[in-house]
C-alpha cells in the first residue's frame, strides 16, 4: 500500500475486521479492480522481506504472483543475497523499485509496508517476528518459529497483545493431500485412532566452533547482525552459506523441529488438538513416543536418510515429511509427493478427489495469510496453533536430550517437578536482542 494511504487503510481494515466478526465474507468489490484486471495500488498489501536465502526465495516467488501483494523492500545481512533478491523482484515487476536494507529495522520503520515475510535462520525467527509486530506489521514466518518453548510463548503473547496477524510457515495444512488424509481420520472410517507416525530428522547435538576466519566488511556480511540473539562466536563463511544447521546455538530442538514442526503439527491438526499437547514424552530406540492424556500416541520416528530410502518406517515414494495415522480399522499415509495411500485398499473409495500438489507448495498458505491481513481473522497456522505444535516438539527434544521420560503440562508449558527439563525451556539471548 502506498505511503500516505494510512488513514484509508485503517478505516478499511476496521470495516473488514468488523465484517469478519459478524460473518460477512471477504469479497473484493469490482471497484477495487482496475480495467486491466490489476489491483489498484491503494488496495495492495505492501510486503517486506527479512532474510532472502533459498527458502525465502521460494516463498517470495509464490507471493509475487498474488495480484494484491506488492513486494517493496528486502533486508538481508549479506550483500550477495540482497542483490539476488532485488534481481528477482525487479525482474518480476519489470522495474528497479525494490529497496534494499542491510538492517531489517530500517525496513520495519517504513509505513507503506503492511506485512513481512521472515525467512532468516532459526535464531532470528521469534525476535524478528516480535519486533515486526511491535512495529505494526503482520507476519508470515518460516518455521521453526522459536528456538525454545519460552520464545514460542513470548511470540504468541506478543501477537495476542498487539492484534497483528501471524502465520507460521507450516504450509502442509494448506496442501490438498494432507487435508484429504486428515479428513479421512476425522471421518471415523479408520476407526479409533490410537497411533500416529510423524517423520523427523535423527536428532543431533553439536556446538563446536568452526575455524575462525577474518570478518568481512559489514557491507559484505554484517556478522554481528547475522548472529543476532545467538551467542557470539568467531566468523566462518560456512555459517552464512547455510552450514549453521545442527548447531545448538542456531538450530531448534536438536534438529527435531526441522521436520517435526510440520509432521507433529499435522498430528495435532488431525486430532483437533490445537489447544493442547501430548503430556508424556519417552525417548526410545529410533523414536520418541509422545502421548496425549487419552493415551493416543505420536511416534516421532527418526530417519537417518530423510531424503533417501525411508522404508520400512514409511513408504519411500510418498516423499519427504511423511505422516501415518493408524486406527483400529485401517491407516492412511501421505507425504510431500502428494499421493495418499490407505490400508485396507477398500478405503480408497472413501477418498474424495483432490488436486495433487507437492507438500512444499506455499501458494494457498500465503493466500490464506494475505486474506487474513485484509479480514483480520486468524489464519490456519496462527500463534496458538504454532505454540502448541512447536512446544510439543521442543518437549520431545528435551526428553531426548535428558534421556528420560518426561511429563509436560500443556497449560503452563513446563515440566512438573523437573528443574533440569525446565532449564532447557529457554536460552540466554545476547544483548541488545533479548525481547521481553
Amino acid at each position: 500500500m502506498k505511503r500516505g494511504s494510512n488513514s484509508g487503510r485503517t478505516n478499511r481494515r476496521r470495516f473488514l475486521g468488523a465484517s469478519a466478526a459478524i460473518g460477512v465474507p471477504w469479497i473484493v468489490p469490482a471497484s477495487a479492480v482496475g480495467a486491466s484486471g490489476e489491483v489498484p495500488p491503494s488496495e495492495r498489501i505492501g510486503l517486506g522481506v527479512i532474510g532472502i536465502g533459498p527458502r525465502a526465495t521460494y516463498d517470495l516467488t509464490a507471493m509475487l504472483k498474488l495480484p494484491d501483494v506488492r513486494c517493496l523492500a528486502i533486508a538481508d545481512v549479506q550483500a550477495s543475497r540482497r542483490a539476488a533478491g532485488k534481481k528477482l523482484v525487479d525482474g518480476f515487476y519489470g522495474n528497479d523499485d525494490c529497496v534494499l536494507y542491510r538492517d531489517f529495522r530500517e525496513l520495519l520503520d517504513r509505513k507503506d509496508i503492511d506485512a513481512v515475510l521472515i525467512a532468516t535462520g532459526d535464531r532470528w525467527h521469534a525476535t524478528a517476528s516480535m519486533m515486526a509486530a511491535e512495529a505494526g506489521k503482520d507476519v508470515y514466518c518460516e518455521k521453526p518459529c522459536g528456538l525454545t518453548i519460552d520464545l514460542c510463548q513470548r511470540l504468541a503473547e506478543t501477537f495476542r497483545r498487539t492484534g497483528r496477524v501471524f502465520q507460521a510457515g507450516t504450509q502442509r495444512r494448506s496442501v490438498p493431500n494432507f487435508q484429504t488424509a486428515v479428513q479421512l481420520v476425522r471421518s471415523g472410517k479408520l476407526g479409533k485412532i490410537h497411533t500416529m507416525h510423524a517423520s523427523v530428522y535423527e536428532p543431533v547435538l553439536m556446538n563446536d566452533w568452526l575455524p575462525p576466519q577474518p570478518i568481512p566488511s559489514r557491507d559484505v556480511v554484517d556478522w554481528n547482525l547475522w548472529l543476532g540473539p545467538a551467542p557470539w562466536r568467531p566468523y566462518n563463511q560456512a555459517y552464512v552459506r547455510g552450514r549453521w544447521r545442527g548447531y545448538w546455538d542456531f538450530d531448534s530442538g536438536a534438529r527435531l523441529l526441522d521436520w517435526g514442526a510440520h509432521t507433529l503439527d499435522l498430528c495435532q491438526w488431525a486430532m483437533q488438538a490445537d489447544n493442547t499437547t501430548p503430556v508424556e514424552y519417552e525417548p526410545q530406540d529410533g523414536r520418541i513416543v509422545c502421548r496425549y492424556a487419552d493415551g493416543v500416541a505420536i511416534h516421532l520416528d527418526f530417519l537417518k536418510t530423510p531424503f533417501g530410502d525411508r522404508s520400512p518406517k514409511f513408504i519411500t515414494r510418498l516423499g519427504t515429511c511423511p505422516v501415518r495415522y493408524v486406527g483400529d480399522d485401517g491407516w492412511v499415509e501421505t507425504g510431500d509427493s502428494g499421493e495418499v495411500v490407505v490400508q485396507p485398499a477398500s478405503l480408497k473409495r472413501e477418498l474424495p478427489a483432490y488436486k495433487r500438489v507437492r507438500g512444499l507448495d506455499v501458494g494457498q498458505h500465503a493466500r490464506n495469510f494475505f486474506d487474513c491481513v485484509k479480514s483480520r481473522q486468524q489464519p490456519v497456522c496462527n500463534p496458538q496453533v504454532m505454540l502448541h505444535s512447536h512446544a510439543a516438539v521442543h518437549a520431545a527434544a528435551i526428553a531426548w536430550i535428558l534421556g528420560r521420560k518426561l511429563r509436560f503440562d500443556p497449560v503452563t508449558f513446563r515440566f512438573p517437578d523437573d528443574p533440569d527439563a525446565n532449564v532447557l525451556c529457554s536460552r540466554p539471548e545476547r544483548d541488545p536482542w533479548k525481547f521481553a
